[in-house]
């Protein structure tokens, strides 16, 4: 009688952890073909993203039209943003693993920025008026940060084919290609470390919205038309 009683049991328990194991394999099949998490960790993308929220990143939006001046962009910053080894042990890299992967911490190797500079631009700062030029144009720029200049940093650098050159929107507060001319690849990253675009806030619920693709970034006239 005990033994009949302890079978479904056993069943239940076992369907269960099948059903868990299967969608966490379904899961991860959609995270890393189509849809990922990522945590933003800092504020160097206000005010289009806030330090905290949680968005959702599309895999596959680049590859139905090509990245263009004015994308925000999810990237691995691994041998240009970030360093190729953390140092830390393996456990506390897996820890970092799986917290990165359930959304709940930012990672040290993945980067949120807007791309300025395409393969072959000439990128600048600053023109007389103060402007960051792209082929010697001065940049249409209404995503800045409120009160930010466009940059107080000068730099010019030529982008090289199959890298790009990318900034964050909160500029006196995001370390981005302008700090990074002197490292190893010179702050500018390759195509194929562009893991997607961001499309939706997912958390926190007051800030639930999606994030739609801008329209094309482009030189303007000296007088802003």
């Amino acid at each position: 009688m005990d033994q009949t009683k302890r079978q479904p049991r056993k069943m239940g328990w076992r369907f269960v952890f099948l059903a868990v194991l299967l969608a966490v394999a379904a899961s991860g099949l959609v995270r890393s073909l189509w849809l990922d998490v990522y945590f933003i960790p800092s504020d160097s993308m206000e005010p289009v993203l806030q330090g905290g929220d949680r968005i959702l990143v599309s895999r596959t939006d680049f590859q139905a039209e090509p990245i263009r001046r004015g994308d925000i962009v999810v990237f691995d910053g691994r041998g240009t943003f970030a360093p190729l080894n953390s140092g830390n042990g393996p456990l506390v890299e897996t820890a970092a693993s799986i917290t990165q992967w359930l959304g709940l911490t930012g990672s040290d190797t993945t980067y949120v920025k807007r791309v300025i500079g395409l393969p072959g631009d000439s990128v600048a700062c600053c023109n007389a008026g103060g402007r960051v030029t792209v082929n010697g144009r001065p940049l249409a720029e209404p995503y800045v940060f409120r009160g930010d200049a466009p940059s107080t940093q000068k730099f010019s650098a030529v982008v090289p084919d199959g890298r790009l050159w990318l900034m964050g929107d909160h500029r006196s507060v995001s370390a981005d290609s302008r700090s990074l001319l002197g490292a190893p690849g010179g702050g500018m990253v390759p195509l194929d470390r562009v893991v997607g675009r961001p499309v939706h806030i997912i958390w926190p619920l007051d800030r639930f919205a999606s994030i739609p693709r801008p329209p094309a970034a482009g030189p303007t006239t000296e007088n802003g038309q």
